[in-house]
């Protein structure tokens, strides 16, 4: 007999949503109930629990204390952030979560060091609706999931470069663009992070209005390149590719300021700033 496969797969966030509901009527609460109780809006949890919206994953936390869910709700909303992505960005998506190396080339400030402020305006573009904003916030949550990798365990090792026109773009409002600044300072300080300025001094490139770069090792050794323009991602598996986007990240990383001396560039623009 031919096993018959359901052609609908439910959505991580339904699953995040379902669970919620569940969890919420074990404990006999109403929604009214469990808003006095957490502090969140009565229809914000409705929504999250019908699947139509993603919270960032610090209400997750909360509600997992609340219900004394042992971590249950943070790991199935780090499942449900991928419905925010596009699904041919969603495979690079689960091997940058699992990767033991990440080097990263961006000419602008990458996703996984921007602050909260910083990405929702990059992010936001016309809005016109409701649906426009609440896009947005979901972008932004996912974007700062991603983050967590970075501190997770085992620590990766991830290495930054990104171009000085990345630090000499402001954001609209001059304390949004002084925090995300000075955040990158204090994540470049990590032991397991390392970010270095590619200057103009260092001339011409040949990534140049190509987008990022971004070179991904598992724990098994093995690698992807994935590249990335303004609509469009390529995700590269083949060893030959892999090898010659690696060759031009090492040009990259030749032609950037060591360390140190990124970061004394980061905090010469942080201090004219404050001045």
């Amino acid at each position: 007999m031919t096993e018959q496969l359901d052609a609908h797969v439910e959505s991580g966030r339904a699953v995040l949503g379902r669970t919620l509901r569940f969890l919420r009527e074990k404990e006999g609460k109403s929604l009214g109930q469990l808003a006095d109780a957490s502090g969140y809006d009565k229809s914000y949890l409705s929504r999250l629990e019908s699947g139509q919206r993603l919270s960032k994953v610090t209400v997750m936390e909360d509600l997992d204390t609340y219900y004394g869910a042992g971590g249950l709700l943070v790991s199935l909303w780090r499942i449900a952030r991928y419905d925010a992505f596009k699904d041919k960005y969603q495979a690079y998506m689960r091997l940058e979560a699992t990767a033991r190396v990440l080097w990263v080339y961006t000419p602008d400030v990458p996703g996984l060091l921007q602050t909260e402020e910083f990405a929702r305006e990059v992010l936001s573009g016309p809005r016109t609706t409701q649906q426009d904003t609440e896009a947005v916030d979901e972008q932004v949550a996912a974007r700062l999931g991603r983050q967590l990798l970075l501190g997770r365990s085992p620590v990766p090792s991830v290495r930054f470069i990104v171009d000085e026109s990345g630090f000499r773009r402001p954001s609209a409002r001059a304390e949004t663009w002084k925090d995300q600044l000075a955040h990158i300072e204090a994540v470049a300080q990590w032991p397991n992070i390392v970010v270095q300025v590619l200057p103009f001094s260092a001339g011409v490139h040949h990534l140049m209005a190509k987008g990022s770069l971004t070179l991904l090792w598992q724990a098994d050794g093995s690698a992807v390149a994935y590249t990335e323009g303004d609509s469009s991602g390529l995700l590269m598996e083949d060893p030959e590719d892999v090898l010659r986007h690696r060759l031009s990240y090492d040009r990259l990383r030749d032609l950037a300021l060591p360390p140190s001396d990124s970061l004394t560039f980061i905090r010469d623009v942080l201090k004219e700033l404050r001045s």
